[in-house]
């Protein structure tokens, strides 16, 4: 059985705009479980060493995709960059969940899926959409989320969000690139008027989906104790912590190596056995 690896393909999401996924499968093996992984913030599908991991989950017998939000920065001619700033400080929760119910809908038609079988793997701030998601959707019975955040409430606060109100913008330094990324003040207004929908503490509580739930002890960017208040809401979740792994599992971008990082392969073992053993 040969892996089949399709990049790039172009999906048309009338509520937001254009934006490409990936898949990685292997060739006649028919009723596939699909995977969708969920980047987070700043991130996107092609960041550090995600190839490698979907063509493991692939290798393992599963349908493996990954996805750009249709405005996370980068842009259906250049995938690679965060090519349109402008789009990443329009973008807001409500249209990363149109763009993640949008995949679900294509990739669960393909003849290779099994659509009894549709599990989301959510990094950082992708894990809160995940969780989101996977409450709203009951087409979703597996979920699995890797160092993400317990809330989405994560704004500028006292005399920085009123700056923002009245500016209409905030900048972010992306450490990496050393862009300065907008945040327009319709990010916030649309929390606010959707404060019910999006909260990932009432999601992670009422979700009916199996749950594993994965951190690194050495996470700089969100705690630890995040992990652990999600494995408290949902009853029957497993927490599985990695020592001393960061927040992206030891991958950085670029990632020149022909491996996974250590960590990254440790959580992806980790995935393939929990998935086979909980839904199979």
């Amino acid at each position: 059985m040969n892996l089949t690896i399709k990049k790039n393909i172009r999906l048309e999401n009338p509520e937001t705009r254009s934006f490409l996924a990936d898949s990685f499968y292997t060739e006649g093996r028919e009723k596939q479980p699909l995977i969708i992984f969920v980047h987070g913030y700043k991130g996107y599908k092609d960041w550090g060493a995600w190839d490698l991991m979907a063509k493991k989950f692939a290798e393992a017998g599963f349908f493996f995709v990954k996805f750009n939000f249709s405005h996370n920065g980068t842009t259906v001619e250049d995938p690679l960059n965060f090519a349109d700033l402008e789009a990443f400080g329009n973008n807001n929760y409500s249209k990363e969940l149109s763009d993640l119910g949008l995949v679900i809908d294509h990739f669960i038609a393909n003849s290779q899926v099994d659509e009894e079988k549709v599990i989301l793997i959510g990094h950082s701030r992708g894990g809160g959409i995940s969780i989101i998601k996977t409450f709203e959707d009951e087409r979703i019975n597996g979920l699995i989320t890797l160092a993400s955040v317990d809330t989405l409430e994560r704004f500028p606060t006292g005399e920085l969000l009123e700056n923002w109100r009245n500016k209409g913008v905030y900048f972010a330094l992306n450490g990496r690139t050393k862009q300065e990324m907008p945040h327009y003040y319709q990010f916030y207004e649309n929390y606010k008027q959707n404060e019910h929908r999006f909260d990932v503490e009432r999601a992670a509580e009422m979700a009916k989906a199996h749950m594993l739930i994965v951190h690194g002890t050495d996470d700089e960017a969100v705690e630890v104790k995040q992990a652990e208040h999600l494995h408290i809401l949902h009853p029957n979740s497993e927490l599985f912590l990695i020592e001393n792994a960061n927040h992206t599992f030891g991958a950085k971008e670029p990632w020149t190596e022909d491996e996974l990082p250590k960590d990254l392969n440790t959580l992806t073992e980790k995935c393939i056995d929990f998935i086979n053993k909980k839904m199979f």
